[in-house]
């Protein structure tokens, strides 16, 4: 069977069950407490992917993913409860953000490796936490409350949509070469592939990811505060 058949099997398998679960929630088969919890599954399904093409595709060892999350979700409730931009605009614009500040955080220090990789990019979480934590705008360690717009609808074809970007990134000739890194980096550097740049295409992603995945984490638990994104 031809990869692009298995595709658009999974594609439309995925559609379905959104529109089964949306008639369920709909006829109030699901309720609020389920659809919650199909949300926070969804949230965590996008970060573990997003962090996927970081760890398991280029073989970088970063474990400040949660600082991506808090820029997605501080940035999108700015735009949302100080600047009453769309949701959908807020997410993107919070994607974003989280995407900028993962080349910020990746420039400098994918040139690293191993432990002292890990190192960096825990410090840069614990920076980016630490300054909504002083942050009077956000209110502070006291947090900020946001409005509830956070659904299953959001949720999934967050979700759908990262799978699909990440799946079509790994399989194209860019996730070879991010393969490459993890499987030997000298020997991908030597073979004439950018180690450094690809590292840091694939940081980039992975951010922006997380910031939708974040967004939609922060319009979804009404209060975000910076001990939720902690190591």
């Amino acid at each position: 069977m031809k990869k692009s058949n298995i595709f658009w099997g999974y594609a439309v398998l995925a559609l379905a069950v959104y529109a089964v679960v949306q008639v369920l929630i709909n006829s109030g088969t699901i309720n609020f407490y389920y659809q919650n919890m199909l949300v926070t599954m969804c949230i965590n399904i996008m970060l573990a992917v997003s962090l996927h093409i970081i760890i398991g595709i280029t073989g970088q060892f970063s474990i400040g993913h949660a600082g991506f999350l808090a820029v997605g979700a501080y940035i999108s409730a700015i735009c949302t409860m100080k600047l009453d931009m769309p949701f959908v605009t807020a997410i993107l614009v919070g994607a974003l953000v989280a995407a900028v500040a993962g080349l910020l955080v990746g420039i400098p220090s994918l040139r690293l490796r191993g432990d002292y990789l890990a190192i960096a990019t825990l410090g840069f979480a614990e920076i980016i936490r630490i300054v909504f934590l002083n942050t009077d705008l956000v209110g502070g360690a006291a947090g900020m409350q946001v409005t509830h717009q956070s659904t299953w609808t959001y949720a999934f074809f967050g979700t759908f949509v990262t799978i699909l970007v990440i799946a079509n990134f790994t399989n194209s000739r860019h996730g070879r070469a991010c393969i490459s890194i993890r499987e030997d980096e000298i020997a991908a550097d030597a073979m004439g592939i950018n180690t450094t740049y690809y590292k840091v295409v694939a940081f980039a992603i992975g951010s922006f990811f997380a910031g939708v995945a974040g967004a939609i984490y922060a319009h979804n638990y009404y209060l975000i505060q910076p001990t939720a994104f902690g190591f």
